[in-house]
């Protein structure tokens, strides 16, 4: 007979494609299976800030998570209306500033290019397919992202969220 156990959920949405990827690949290495932390990862299908906060308050009326946490760009229409409605709704609001590609290349050291050129810049990390959750290990993996999180607030929270212990803590 197998013994039941209460487990944490935990609702991650991402503002898009390339934020799902990311998101499902430090799911694979903070909640594995039998750890206590069921993670369902999202995708908002884009369109800023303020939609990805509204799709996760539609979802969280559907399953009730005991956590939620959004990951979304500041580059269309973050702002202060965002974040109050996030925090009303128990959501906890992540911001990769200006974009998820952004916050990836600083935090393994690269310098950024214009804005309109971020995705072509960060496509040779995740071996030109920035939507595979694979793809993120070898320039991304935990251990490299603890180490970032030193320095970019956005990877510590979102490291926090899933209860990684991290060291140090950054600026």
């Amino acid at each position: 007979m197998s013994q039941w156990r209460v487990k944490r959920t935990l609702l991650l949405i991402g503002e898009g494609l390339h934020d799902e990827a990311f998101l499902t690949h430090i799911k694979h290495h903070c909640a594995p299976r039998g750890s206590g932390l069921v993670v369902t990862v999202k995708n908002a299908r884009g369109k800023g800030a303020l939609n990805v906060v509204n799709f996760a308050i539609r979802q969280r009326k559907n399953v009730d998570y005991d956590a939620c946490a959004v990951l979304v760009d500041t580059d269309t229409d973050y702002n202060e209306n965002v974040e109050i409605l996030a925090k009303n709704n128990r959501i906890r609001l992540i911001a990769s500033d200006p974009c998820i590609e952004a916050l990836l290349l600083r935090s393994i050291g690269k310098r950024l290019g214009k804005a309109s050129q971020l995705k072509a810049q960060f496509a040779p990390y995740v071996a030109n397919d920035p939507t595979s959750p694979q793809n993120y290990e070898e320039n991304f993996g935990i251990e490299k992202l603890k180490e970032a999180s030193k320095n970019e607030v956005a990877i510590r929270e979102l490291l926090m969220v899933f209860g990684v212990k991290l060291g140090q803590k950054g600026k």
